[in-house]
């Protein structure tokens, strides 16, 4: 009986020590990234409609004209947007590598020219399906966007800013990295990395010499974030902020979250040195609840943003509000919108 309750003091003042350690680390100031990060809100503030593809559930994905239409929902929208280079290294507007699912033309965007797009007058208006390499069958019949009530739409049927007319008629033309900035000089963008390998580190130094050609007029290292899932152009990243580019703001790939995810459950973050300004994530990492208040503010200690990607539906669109997310990655930004204006009016 009496080694029995030595055991148990033992395994007492163990577990109490730990506890107690614990509750210290949590108290320990973290790390921030940057001094300042225009990505983040501030706790209980609104947060921010983040246009998924520019709005891809209300208008084609990565157009100008679905930035448009979610610039006219929301004047202070941010748009997360995805990119791949073309042959003669100009960034477009793209989610896909290939041009087989979303217009009336096939291929992979690096064996194109941009000049051949243009004069073509390629329409990006299509979603079909393709195969596991990017591709669709050439015999397949086109099928014509439709937005997420099954309705078909027009550049026509976009609410444009005073004095900007529609590109086209019916077509949904190629878009640009550099056009969705000029056009939309104020507004945050996250921009997506789509291409991997050399091709993708070479889509990267693309975007940065954009990026400091159009610096000092459209401010564009202080609004936009960048963003790939491939780990070499995420180190590219860190390359670039650790040398040359301090003031480059960028999220991981889905892996480089892993060890903040860890070191936060075991409060040990503050031992982590993340060199990230944006947590682009879903609401669960395995079976890791990800959609807390406490793993925001946790990050929010780092001077991180936390945006949550891609939601889509109303309930979990008001409970990240009620967490205190700092943008909500949607293809409806009429819909988060609308829930927006409902809860904060009542403040």
């Amino acid at each position: 009986m009496q080694t029995l309750k030595k055991i148990l003091k033992c395994a007492g003042i163990v577990m109490g020590t730990f506890v107690l350690l614990v509750l210290i680390f949590h108290l320990i100031p973290r790390r921030p990234t940057m001094e300042a990060n225009p990505f983040i809100v501030g706790r209980g503030n609104r947060p921010m409609v983040a246009a998924h593809a520019g709005g891809n559930l209300e208008f084609p994905g990565n157009t100008l004209e679905a930035m448009f239409n979610s610039y006219h929902v929301d004047p202070n929208v941010m748009f997360e947007l995805d990119v791949n280079m073309t042959r003669d290294g100009v960034i477009i507007l793209s989610h896909c590598r290939t041009l087989d699912r979303r217009s009336n033309v096939t291929g992979y965007i690096h064996d194109w020219y941009f000049a051949d797009l243009v004069e073509q007058e390629v329409s990006f208006g299509y979603f079909h399906p393709i195969g596991s390499n990017g591709t669709r069958p050439l015999e397949m019949d086109l099928i014509p966007y439709t937005n997420y009530a099954g309705v078909s739409v027009t550049p026509l049927d976009v609410v444009y800013p005073l004095g900007v007319s529609p590109r086209h008629d019916y077509k949904f033309l190629v878009t640009t990295l550099e056009e969705a900035i000029r056009t939309f000089p104020n507004n945050l963008m996250t921009v997506e990395v789509k291409q991997s390998g050399d091709i993708g580190l070479q889509s990267v130094d693309a975007i940065i010499e954009l990026m400091e050609r159009l610096d000092a007029a459209y401010n564009t290292f202080a609004r936009i974030g960048l963003a790939s899932f491939h780990t070499s152009n995420f180190e590219r990243f860190v390359e670039l902020r650790e040398t040359t580019h301090p003031q480059l703001m960028f999220s991981p790939s889905g892996s480089g979250l892993r060890p903040v995810y860890i070191a936060h459950w075991v409060g040990l973050d503050f031992i982590y040195n993340p060199q990230f300004t944006l947590a682009q994530i879903p609401t669960r990492e395995g079976s890791l609840p990800l959609d807390t208040r406490h793993f925001i503010r946790a990050l929010h200690r780092h001077n991180i943003a936390v945006q949550y990607w891609t939601i889509n539906d109303e309930e979990t669109m008001r409970h990240l509000i009620s967490q205190g997310a700092d943008a909500i990655v949607t293809g409806r930004p009429t819909l988060l919108k609308e829930i927006l204006d409902e809860i904060f009016e009542q403040y």
